[in-house]
């Protein structure tokens, strides 16, 4: 496996173990979350009338839980926080399998709504940790070489979360699924484990510091708002989830309109994500890297943007499930396969706190407030009346304005990372 790493990628013989564990630890991650995901996503076509009433509350159980992480944060050292967080959502899926075993069947519509307001905090929360994690493991030079590689792990994760989940769905509760989750937790928590402790190692290629990050519970949200570059990053963000929130009430009504059966709409999910993740994987270990390279940050965080442009375009000349499904596809695959990696870039360049806690408030409070307040418009537009095909047009303007945001935020990082690592705060705010 070593030898394979060392041809395929650009990572250094010193960085092939790391690189190793982190593909490990985002491989049970994403395991566990595509197990989950389409039993999520299931949920949301059968109660697609309350998606906006969900994503409300997913964004207040956000507000909660960013500072109570950040809490955690400030308290313990990474090499303990990291795996707690695995285990408190293992603890969480135990619960909801009793509840869904003892309770009556009765209950079961309150269940399943609770769980897709906990399943959309988890989704974030464990990649947003992961990731954090990363990027305080490795500087700005290794992220650009290796984040596509590590990036590989989560799709192979999810592609064999995929196919569990489609090929047990017929055969197995859809609720014990969450029991097959726990499994992979806890590998990725023992994996976390291994990562710093390589950390911890005289002449580790990985960042060493340990220490609790330093400031308090709020100090990290208040960052954000005072730091322009922190601020490009949240509306990166904010413009990423309305592209996102368009397409997935879309799937939501189309799919429903066409498919009655929920066995069959989840097995549809799930090939869907299926399809997503080998484009995904492909892209990840081979081309995200030679993209930066040649590309620039810059021109790579707006290639997701310009492209969903065209494919709303698309989908509004052509508002069918069958245009949908591949607009869908090419547009998650291409946004994990380059953007996300890219994406996780800007954050090598900030210092601990803003790495964990800003990042945590970013990637959760306003991925989240962008998904409430982009579902409510959404309903907006829908309750006037308008069609699936005039919304996309809508939404395709906003996806250019999205693409020059990224242009701007990845020429800011590549001055910063220019500058001597460590630098000041003051640096990060001109």
């Amino acid at each position: 496996m070593r030898k394979l790493l060392e041809r395929l990628t650009n990572v250094r013989r010193d960085e092939t173990g790391a690189l190793m564990w982190a593909l490990a630890y985002g491989f049970c991650i994403f395991l566990a979350y595509y197990i989950l995901r389409p039993v999520r996503d299931e949920i949301s076509s059968a109660d697609r009338g309350n998606l906006q009433v969900l994503w409300t509350a997913v964004f207040l159980v956000m507000l909660v839980a960013v500072p109570a992480y950040s809490w955690v944060v400030a308290r313990w050292p990474r090499g303990k926080f990291v795996p707690w967080v695995n285990r408190f959502f293992i603890a969480n899926l135990i619960g909801f399998y009793a509840a869904l075993v003892s309770l009556p069947l009765g209950a079961r519509p309150w269940i399943d709504r609770v769980f897709y307001v906990w399943a959309s905090v988890f989704a974030l929360f464990v990649v947003t940790v992961f990731w954090g994690f990363m990027a305080d493991l490795f500087s700005s030079e290794q992220g650009k070489r290796l984040f596509g590689p590590i990036a590989v792990g989560g799709s192979l994760g999810a592609i064999i979360g995929s196919t569990v989940t489609a090929g047990l769905v017929d055969v197995l509760p859809a609720f014990s699924l969450l029991l097959v989750a726990c499994v992979p937790l806890e590998a990725a928590a023992q994996a976390a484990r291994q990562l710093q402790r390589r950390s911890d190692r005289a002449g580790s290629s990985l960042r060493r510091e340990d220490a609790p990050v330093s400031g308090t519970v709020w100090s990290g949200i208040k960052v954000v708002f005072s730091s322009p570059y922190l601020v490009r990053i949240a509306l990166f963000i904010f413009l990423m989830t309305f592209a996102s929130t368009v397409l997935y009430f879309q799937q939501a009504h189309l799919i429903y309109d066409a498919i009655s059966d929920r066995a069959v709409r989840t097995a549809l999910f799930a090939k869907i994500d299926l399809a997503v993740n080998v484009i995904t994987l492909v892209g990840q270990g081979f081309i995200v890297a030679h993209v930066i390279r040649r590309l620039g940050m810059g021109w790579s965080l707006a290639l997701v943007p310009i492209i969903s442009m065209f494919g709303f375009v698309a989908l509004g000349i052509f508002p069918t499930l069958a245009v949908l499904v591949v607009v869908q596809v090419l547009y998650r695959s291409l946004r994990y396969a380059v953007a996300k990696p890219t994406r996780e870039v800007l954050f090598t360049v900030v210092d601990r706190e803003e790495k964990y806690k800003s990042k945590a408030f970013i990637d959760a409070a306003v991925y989240r407030g962008g998904d409430l307040i982009n579902g409510w418009i959404y309903a907006g537009l829908a309750a006037l009346g308008m069609t699936v095909g005039a919304i996309a047009l809508v939404a395709a303007p906003v996806a250019g304005l999205w693409a020059l945001i990224g242009l701007q935020l990845g020429r800011r990082q590549e001055a910063l990372a220019a500058t001597p690592e460590g630098a000041s705060d003051d640096s990060l705010t001109t």
